[in-house]
């Protein structure tokens, strides 16, 4: 009896957590995705399933984020508008992230016109891919930017799915984000900033680069006020040229 009151409490607990869903066809692939979140991001009750036929079993609950892996589909494949479609009937409320194996400009802006909010090659880094999910969980919007200099051609516009309203990010916004990674930093900060780049706490950067950790901490704060980021994972983003939009605080500490 104890046996069963326990897991009617465990089972009651999991359904108040908001919930993420994870939609990835391939069974090794979809494993080691739940098993990172769920190790990364505690405090979400995380859905697996293969496909969109199964978002019936999100029903009712509060649904923050669904991450979609559309592998080799162009996002104008009528399988991926509709899968995005049903998202939006399923989950309303959901901020929606594409997993592509494609990393070209033309792909991550056909997604942000489309309401998408976070846009994941799978050539980036998986901390870096964590990063990215914390900020669209805060209501950001995560991107590769391209490449200074790179020649590309922009898909054409193409109608939103129902219901998923259009964030497209104009040449505009392209430049203004693209000059914020080219600032200007110090040899030093560049060092810290590389090792925050491997997600190092400040210890170890300070051990690292021998520096004391007073020391590690004001190169970092400096870093923040250049990048005009509120955080240490928005300003290696920024200097990386990944992240796009405005996004809340998430981790307002320099320090770890």
């Amino acid at each position: 009896m104890d046996d069963l009151v326990n897991s009617a409490e465990r089972l009651n607990g999991s359904l108040q957590l908001p919930v993420m869903v994870i939609i990835e066809p391939l069974t090794l692939t979809r494993t080691c995705i739940l098993n990172i979140l769920r190790r990364e991001l505690t405090g979400f009750d995380i859905i697996e399933m293969a496909t969109t036929d199964s978002l019936g079993c999100a029903s009712g609950r509060d649904v923050r984020l669904v991450a979609l892996s559309i592998g080799d589909r162009p996002i104008i494949d009528p399988s991926v508008e509709s899968d995005l479609s049903l998202l939006v009937d399923c989950c309303p409320n959901a901020s929606v992230a594409l997993l592509s194996n494609r990393d070209d400009e033309a792909t991550a802006l056909a997604a942000m016109q489309r309401g998408v909010r976070g846009f994941f090659p799978t050539s980036i880094p998986v901390e870096v891919a964590v990063a990215g999910l914390r900020l669209v969980l805060a209501g950001g919007v995560y991107r590769p930017l391209p490449v200074v200099g790179q020649n590309w051609t922009p898909a054409p516009e193409q109608p939103s799915p129902r219901g998923l309203p259009s964030r497209y990010l104009g040449p505009a916004a392209t430049r203004e984000l693209m000059e914020k990674s080219m600032i200007d930093f110090t040899p030093r900060e560049q060092h810290v900033l590389a090792e925050l780049e491997r997600g190092l706490p400040n210890k170890l950067i300070a051990a690292k680069l021998n520096l004391s950790q007073n020391t590690v901490k004001m190169h970092i704060q400096h870093i923040m006020r250049k990048c005009a980021a509120r955080n240490r994972t928005e300003a290696v983003l920024r200097w990386s040229g990944r992240l796009s939009g405005h996004v809340r605080d998430t981790d307002s500490s320099a320090a770890s």
